[in-house]
């Protein structure tokens, strides 16, 4: 394994810069999984790099991305397919590595329900399919429509596929009149062989042939091939299947699916371990693929107490089994430019088998990880530098993005030369610029960079974006290099219809487009005039904002002429806080040494308050940070982008081009505190702070992190510290708990 320095020896900077990679690699390896059914790593490394990403969010929290992976799920679904959204979404679930994983599970759980260690808590234990995951709906007994997870919140329509899987029943007797079961499509290792020696292709295992299979467009391939499917969960029911977990899958046993019969109930972690060491020993003899042991809550009324995180339930997590590694020949180094203009090394490997995934990428992160050393300069890999030519070590942790992790010196050529990092852009020649205390290379040259603006189109059509249909990156590329019709920017796509009007040239007359399609592109991009405004943001690709922190932006400010205001207004002081960051860390050094600590408060201070900031800047920056999951970075990044003359001005030509931008639906309007903005603080003794504040999130509060002058209420638990004392000095009003509960009612 890469020898990567502790996280709690990373400055903030290097945090920083290592969310960002994180964040760049776990999105190209959820694509590669979800999408493509190709995964370019294992498991085990993608877990690893999950855990890496959630460590680094528990040190510095306030450094939290937008995009960060702990806050997705899955990937956008193909464009091959009719689109389902899940009434209730498909999440994820949380990893657990090591016993004392399991421990603080169960700790947790305790923690947040209010339970004493000794009072009883029971847990089923399952194995983990390694397969795709499937939503069954059934109404009045009947199957009406099979989706997959995607995303989490849309996924594909395989509902004629579906229907060839003898494991699924097409009608049920005695169901809830909507029943909503979801479970794994899968294959068997006998049958994954077979179809491997006889199939028009070969599949690297049986997951990407189960998932490949599922997803043909025509279901008579499906039906030829050997799906299987366990249930597991429900989603959306008329009525309750049972109280508990346990009894709830029997109930789906009964209806008629198959549901796994390694799941048992257990008493607590001890229980749990045992189940999951007991798995572990027959998973060789399953005949099907798993990857770890699952975990529940088995009362199902403690389940709703417990509720979601952003995209894991709090009441559920996978005990994962640990990876492999593989040796092979790295042939050569690529750079790729993405939409920040981030340069990215890429290792191309002779195709080698690692955990049952063929790989051939590689990424090999930055300058330094490719000359054996950290960013301080450390030596890792004993200082071994990675060269084209040398056989390499290969492992995945997560079955996502592959990574190197050694090289064998007494098998490197003669002939092999130290990799030297681009200085100039590869697609555009612009200075390929590292700054200080960053590890990663970026080309300056903005939208002026065909790689830059191609991929931030591409993002702007993206699934969970403006998602246009017959407008994807393979169609984003050549409107791009159209010299008749060129799309340059975002605003261009909507001005296409009336150019292709006044131009001779018909795009209809060109490869690859006919009469039919072309007006059918025309009308999708017309629909998509009206958008909501998460969507919108999101589309933009401004750094650090991922689909998360558009939607809390979107619900905060509730529309777009809001949010720029408050941009505007933000930016003199977005500016200072930089310049206020940067000055306290000049003055930290110095006043470790000579003992003047009280000094920094000062110095900091002093570059906020001269000269003095126009009216409201410091307001509006404070409340644009105070919007929970929106810190300084993504602030910064945010006012940065949306105040630049030449990013501005785009983006007000998209605008003009749009008909409604689309505000967040209300949540709940009839409660004593919709619409109002609060904040915890303290210790609450009667609820958990995660259960109050998802507690009012349902009631259609906003729930902050930080006081301003914009909070409602401050909910002061005990220990009340700080923010009390500043919602005093701001006239918020204040209560504890014992009011808070009485407010909403208990």
């Amino acid at each position: 394994m890469p020898q990567e320095r502790p996280v709690e020896e990373l400055s903030e900077t290097e945090a920083r810069q290592e969310l960002e990679r994180l964040a760049t690699l776990l999105a190209q390896a959820d694509a590669a999984y979800h999408q493509a059914d190709a995964p370019e790593l294992t498991d085990a490394e993608y877990d690893a790099l999950k855990r890496r990403n959630a460590a680094l969010e528990s040190r510095f929290p306030d450094l939290k991305r937008s995009d960060s992976p702990s806050d997705r799920v899955g990937a956008a679904p193909s464009d091959g397919f009719a689109k389902i959204r899940h009434e209730q979404r498909m999440l994820s679930l949380a990893n657990a590595f090591a016993d004392e994983d399991v421990t603080a599970f169960d700790s947790r759980v305790r923690r947040y329900l209010g339970l004493a260690d000794d009072a009883p808590l029971a847990y089923t234990a399952e194995p983990k399919i390694d397969g795709l995951s499937l939503s069954l709906r059934y109404e009045q007994g009947k199957l009406v429509y099979a989706a997959t997870r995607g995303d989490g919140e849309t996924g594909e329509d395989v509902t004629a596929n579906a229907r060839t899987i003898d494991d699924i029943p097409q009608v049920l007797t005695g169901a809830p009149e909507i029943l909503e079961v979801r479970g794994e499509v899968y294959m068997s290792h006998a049958d994954f062989a077979t179809l491997n020696a006889t199939g028009p292709r070969s599949f690297a295992n049986p997951r990407n042939a189960a998932a490949g299979s599922l997803r043909q467009l025509d279901p008579e391939v499906t039906r030829a091939r050997p799906l299987k499917f366990f249930a597991y969960a429900w989603g959306v029911l008329s009525s309750p299947l049972a109280g508990t977990q346990m009894a709830s899958i029997e109930r789906l046993e009964t209806l008629g699916f198959r549901v796994n019969p390694l799941t048992r109930l257990c008493t607590g972690p001890a229980e749990m371990l045992d189940q999951y060491r007991r798995i572990e020993t027959a998973r060789p003899d399953l005949g099907y693929d798993i990857d770890g042991v699952v975990y529940k809550v088995d009362d199902l009324a403690l389940q709703a107490r417990l509720g979601f995180r952003a995209t894991t339930p709090r009441w559920a997590i996978a005990h994962k089994f640990p990876a492999e590694m593989a040796w092979t020949r790295l042939e050569a180094i690529d750079i790729q430019v993405g939409r920040t203009g981030a340069l990215s090394p890429v290792a191309r490997l002779a195709p080698v088998n690692v955990g049952g995934v063929l790989v051939s990428n590689a990424t090999l992160h930055n300058e330094d990880y490719i000359a054996g050393r950290d960013s301080h300069g450390d030596p890792i890999r004993d200082g071994r530098d990675i060269r084209v030519g040398d056989w390499v070590q290969v492992y995945r942790a997560g079955d996502v993005i592959p990574k190197i992790a050694d090289i064998d010196p007494a098998r490197r050529p003669a002939d092999a030369e130290r990799y030297q990092f681009p200085h100039r852009c590869p697609e555009c020649g612009s200075d390929a610029v590292r700054e200080p205390g960053d590890s990663t290379h970026r080309c300056s040259g903005g939208l002026v960079c065909p790689a830059q603006a191609v991929e931030k189109l591409k993002h702007f059509v993206s699934r969970n974006a403006f998602d246009i249909d017959g407008l994807g990156a393979k169609q984003v590329e050549l409107f791009f290099a159209d010299d008749l019709l060129p799309v340059r920017e975002p605003a261009d796509i909507f001005t296409v219809r009336q150019r292709d009007d006044a131009n001779l040239a018909k795009l209809k007359n060109r490869d690859g487009f006919g009469a039919r399609s072309v007006e059918k592109l025309f009308d999708a991009i017309d629909q998509r005039r009206r958008i909501s405004l998460s969507r919108l943001l999101f589309s933009l690709g401004i750094r650090h904002l991922g689909e998360v922190a558009a939607s809390d932006l979107a619900r905060h400010f509730g529309s777009w002429d809001a949010l720029i205001a408050a941009v505007d207004a933000a930016a003199p002081a977005a500016g200072r806080a930089v310049a206020a960051e940067e000055s306290e860390v000049a003055e930290r050094a110095r006043a470790a040494d000579e003992g003047r600590r009280a000094e920094l408060k000062k110095t900091r201070d002093a570059v906020w308050d001269d000269p003095p900031l126009p009216d409201g800047a410091r307001a509006a920056w404070d409340d644009l940070i105070g919007v929970d999951g929106v810190g300084a970075v993504l602030a910064t990044s945010l006012v940065t982008t949306l105040t630049q003359p030449r990013e501005r001005a785009s983006v007000d030509r998209l605008i003009a081009e749009l008909t409604e931008i689309v505000p967040p639906e209300a949540q709940a309007s009839d409660s004593p505190v919709a619409g109002k903005t609060l904040v915890f603080t303290g210790t609450l003794t009667r609820m958990t702070r995660a259960e109050a504040k998802a507690r009012a999130e349902s009631l259609g509060a906003k729930v902050a992190g930080s006081v301003s002058a914009k909070t409602d209420l401050l909910i002061a638990g005990e220990g009340a510290g700080s923010k009390a004392a500043k919602a005093a000095s701001l006239g918020v009003e204040v209560i504890d708990e014992d009011a808070w509960l009485a407010l909403i009612g208990g």
